[in-house]
């Protein structure tokens, strides 16, 4: 009985993947080995107590797998995306759903490349590529949802000092967080997008408290909890590029990426289904043969084969487009909500294929059935995403 999706052979792909050279694949048997070794024999102790243990966060920035797309100055090595792709493919192919180094990698980091000032990158992202903290960033409200807008977190000025006030929900890495990027309202609260700002606040100040892990379906390895502050004081010089009224503009710059970061593990999770699958339908047995070996799972696989290809290919272009910084804010869009629905259609049929023992979570795709759902709804719900393709039309 396999224990992860690792434990069965891949399905080879109809159409070749012509994105990844020698030097990328070197670094995935790297990071295949990470997780295999390091991540797998420990994910049910990590899914029992809701995070990922500061350990593993450490061994990963000790082999150069965290934030590595930063320039060396700070810490990273200055690799192209494709080095992160393929963080998340393997991360996606062994079904570690609690792992949050993406979000600390490729989310947070790249706010603070991109709109940080000299000292704010300085100070954080070497001790991000290290592991020797775990960063957050929270936007979400209890009471606003998908409406960035609509927040009402603020941060009153004072004298060198913002006071921040208000509450975050549903913040990945929050748990653990030794710092968080948080969208608060350094305008009226009524400002829309335009009062909208950045701050970094660290974990330990004064007034900055947590909740306990949030009792999720799935991803129950993965570090979620609400943030509260309550009147919290935070320097001028925390906030991210220096500039208040900046915030969603910032925000809706690097959400292209997120979402692409959701396509591309929805794609290698339906893969690490369909593979499974297989290899399951091939060994299990009824009426004295092989399901396999039945029309109707035949047929059903190869749909499956079918689906998860094209979506691959679709993938690996929007991927190509994003090295030459030229994806499209819609194709990104299209690619998230796609991918994500695609991934919950084959799940739901794989675990049809197993049977009974589909619905047992020591199994991998019960464990995807629970585990994949929520890509649906974060990084914008696939109703957002529609809306955003439905504006170019």
């Amino acid at each position: 009985m396999p224990t992860s999706f690792a434990a069965s052979p891949p399905v080879a792909p109809m159409i070749p993947r012509t994105l990844f050279g020698p030097d990328h694949e070197a670094f995935r048997s790297t990071v295949r080995r990470f997780f295999e070794e390091e991540i797998v024999p420990n994910h049910d102790r990590y899914e029992a107590q809701h995070y990922v243990d500061r350990e593993a966060w450490k061994k990963a920035g000790e082999l150069g797998l965290l934030c590595c797309t930063m320039p060396e100055q700070y810490g990273g090595s200055g690799v192209d995306r494709l080095y992160s792709t393929i963080l998340f493919e393997e991360q996606a192919r062994v079904g570690a759903s609690g792992v949050g180094f993406g979000l600390h990698s490729d989310i947070v980091a790249n706010y603070l490349l991109n709109f940080g000032t000299e000292d704010q990158k300085r100070r954080w992202l070497p001790i991000m590529a290290t592991g020797e903290i775990i960063t957050a960033i929270a936007m979400t409200e209890p009471g606003t949802g998908s409406d960035l807008q609509a927040i009402t977190t603020t941060a009153v000025a004072d004298g060198d000092d913002y006071v921040v006030s208000g509450a975050k929900t549903f913040i990945t890495n929050g748990l653990l967080c030794d710092m968080v990027i948080v969208a608060v309202k350094t305008g009226e609260v009524s400002s829309g997008a335009q009062g909208t700002s950045l701050l970094l606040i660290e974990a330990d100040r004064a007034g900055f408290t947590k909740g306990k892990p949030l009792d999720k379906v799935g991803m129950r390895a993965q570090d979620t909890c609400e943030l509260f502050f309550d009147g919290v004081r935070v320097p001028r010089s925390n906030l991210l590029g220096g500039v208040e009224g900046q915030g969603f503009l910032m925000l809706m710059r690097e959400l292209a990426w997120e979402r692409m970061i959701i396509a591309v593990t929805c794609v290698a999770g339906a893969e690490a289904a369909l593979a499974t699958t297989v290899d399951y339908t091939k060994r299990r047995k009824a009426f004295g043969k092989p399901i396999a070996s039945f029309q109707n799972t035949r047929f059903k696989l190869a749909e499956l084969r079918s689906e998860v290809q094209i979506g691959r290919v679709y993938v690996d272009r929007c991927l190509e487009l994003v090295l030459e910084k030229k994806l499209d804010v819609a194709a990104a869009a299209a690619a998230k909500y796609w991918c994500s629905d695609l991934l919950s259609r084959v799940v739901d049929e794989c675990v049809q294929l197993h049977g009974g023992y589909g619905y047992m979570l020591e199994y991998p795709i019960a464990r995807a059935y629970i585990d994949g759902r929520a890509n649906r709804i974060y990084g914008g719900t696939n109703e957002i995403m529609k809306d955003i393709i439905s504006r170019t039309l």
